[in-house]
C-alpha cells in the first residue's frame, strides 16, 4: 500500500532543526502515537481489522492531532515555518492534503449517519411486525439503501487511492516537521479507508464464499468463530439467513443492535477527528499569515 510506504520513508528522515529535541515530551508522546498507529490492523490495513480495533485506533488518533497542534504551537516549530521554508512545495500539499481528508472525513460521516438510520427503520419495522406477518418489503427497502450507500462508499475509496498515489513521493529538503505531517496525514488516510472497506461489507471485502460459509453452519452464532467478521456483515448474513426461514427475527434485532453500536463509535471517534482536521488546516494558515 503507497501510504504506508510513505510513512516509511518519512520516517526515516534524518531530524532537522525545525523540531524541538528528542527529548521534548510533545515529539516523543507523537512518535510513541505514531508506532502505536502504524502496527495497528486499521493503517495496514488488514481484512482482519475490527471494528472496535479501529474505534480504538480513533482515540490515538484524535490524541495524536492533539500532539500535531501543540507541536505547531512551538516558537521552534513556528519559526522554522515562517522562514525560508514558508513557501515550500510542502506546505501546500500539507493544505491540499488536510482539505481531502476533511472532505473525506465529511463523506464517511453522512455516509455512517445514513447507515445508522437505515438500521434504526429496519429496527422499528421489525418491532411493529405482527406475528406471521413478512418482512420482505422492509428487508428490500434496507437492501436498496445499502446499494446507495455502496455507490458513494465505492466513489470515496476511489477518490482516496487516487489522491494517495498523488501524494506518495518524497519531497527534497522538508522540514522535519513536514515528515510527522505527513506520517500522520498518511494514517488518517488508512484508517478512513478501514472504516469505508468495512462498512461496505462481505461482498467487497471477502467475496460471497464467506457469507455461504455462514449460512450453511448449524448455527448462525458459529459465525463468532470466523476470524474479523464485522457487525456489518453478521447482518448481511442475519437478513439472507433470514429469507432462508434458517433464523429468526430475533436474532436479525440483535445483529442490527451490535451495528448501531459500532457505526455509532465511529460517528463519535470521527466526529472528534473533523474537529482536530479543521483547527489542524487553521494552524497551517495561520502559520503562512505571520
Amino acid at each position: 500500500m503507497t501510504t504506508s510506504t510513505t510513512m516509511r520513508r518519512n520516517s526515516s528522515h534524518a531530524r532537522s532543526r525545525s523540531l524541538p529535541s528528542i527529548s521534548h515530551p510533545t515529539v516523543s508522546k507523537a512518535e510513541e502515537l505514531l508506532c502505536r498507529l502504524r502496527s495497528s490492523e486499521a493503517v495496514r490495513p488488514s481484512p482482519s481489522a475490527s471494528s472496535s480495533s479501529i474505534c480504538h485506533d480513533l482515540i490515538d488518533l484524535n490524541n495524536l492531532y492533539e500532539c500535531v497542534e501543540d507541536l505547531l504551537q512551538l516558537p521552534l516549530t513556528q519559526q522554522a515555518l515562517t522562514g525560508q521554508d514558508r513557501n515550500s512545495k510542502w506546505v501546500d500539499q500539507a493544505l491540499d492534503e488536510s482539505l481531502m481528508l476533511v472532505d473525506v472525513c465529511g463523506t464517511t460521516r453522512d455516509v455512517l449517519l445514513e447507515m445508522k438510520e437505515s438500521v434504526q427503520e429496519l429496527e422499528s419495522a421489525l418491532r411493529r411486525r405482527k406475528c406471521g406477518e413478512s418482512v420482505v418489503s422492509e428487508v428490500a427497502t434496507y437492501n436498496s439503501s445499502r446499494k446507495k450507500v455502496n455507490k458513494v462508499i465505492n466513489k470515496c475509496l476511489g477518490d482516496l487511492r487516487k489522491i494517495e498515489n498523488n501524494n506518495s513521493a518524497l519531497l527534497e529538503e522538508e522540514p522535519e516537521v513536514a515528515s510527522i505531517i505527513r506520517q500522520v496525514e498518511g494514517i488518517t488516510h488508512s484508517i478512513f479507508e478501514s472504516i469505508l472497506s468495512l462498512s461496505i461489507g462481505s461482498k467487497a471485502r471477502r467475496g460471497w464464499s464467506l457469507v455461504s460459509k455462514m449460512m450453511h453452519t448449524k448455527s448462525f452464532n458459529s459465525q463468532e468463530k470466523v476470524a474479523g467478521v464485522s457487525e456489518f456483515e453478521k447482518v448481511e448474513v442475519a437478513l439472507k439467513s433470514l429469507s432462508c426461514k434458517e433464523i429468526g427475527i430475533r436474532e436479525v434485532q440483535k445483529q442490527l443492535v451490535d451495528l448501531e453500536i459500532s457505526i455509532q463509535g465511529f460517528e463519535d471517534g470521527l466526529e472528534c477527528v473533523f474537529r482536530h482536521l479543521m483547527r489542524h488546516r487553521v494552524s497551517l494558515l495561520n502559520i503562512l499569515s505571520y
